[in-house]
Formats: C-alpha cells, sequence, structure tokens
C-alpha cells in the first residue's frame, strides 16, 4: 500500500478539494492519501466529496490551524 501526502495548505475552497481530485486521479486503488490544509471548509469538504467518489476517509485531525484528512483510495 503506498501512502502520500498533499500539501493543499493556505489555499481556500474550492482549492483544497480540487488538489485532492488531481491526486486521487494519479492514486492507484487502496493508496493512501494524507491532505493537509488550513481551511476550515475542508472539514467537510473533502469528506462529502469522497463519499460522493468511493473513497474512504481514515481520519480527520485538527491541530491549531492545521487541518489533516487521511483517506484510502477506492476503486471508482
Amino acid at each position: 500500500m503506498s501512502e502520500h501526502e498533499l500539501d493543499a495548505r493556505h489555499v481556500l475552497c474550492p482549492l483544497p478539494v480540487i488538489r485532492t481530485q488531481d491526486a486521487v486521479k494519479n492514486l492507484p486503488p487502496g493508496a493512501i492519501l494524507r491532505v493537509h490544509c488550513t481551511d476550515p471548509g475542508a472539514i467537510n469538504d473533502i469528506p462529502a466529496w469522497c463519499r460522493i467518489n468511493g473513497h474512504e476517509v481514515l481520519e480527520v485531525a485538527q491541530d491549531g490551524r492545521e487541518i489533516t484528512i487521511t483517506l484510502k483510495v477506492g476503486e471508482g
């Protein structure tokens, strides 16, 4: 299983979701992607995008302003 990092800090909606979508396109099913962002809307937006597109959110963590969303790429 491959693990990848995406830096989507210091950009606002909708860019964290768009950058997540672009990163996932290049990853195989089962890959783990950690998205680091600072836009508070990403806490809801990225998990919603994952549900719609068949990816699994493994963890959402927040440390101060920084949010890390860990997802597993689905088959879709």
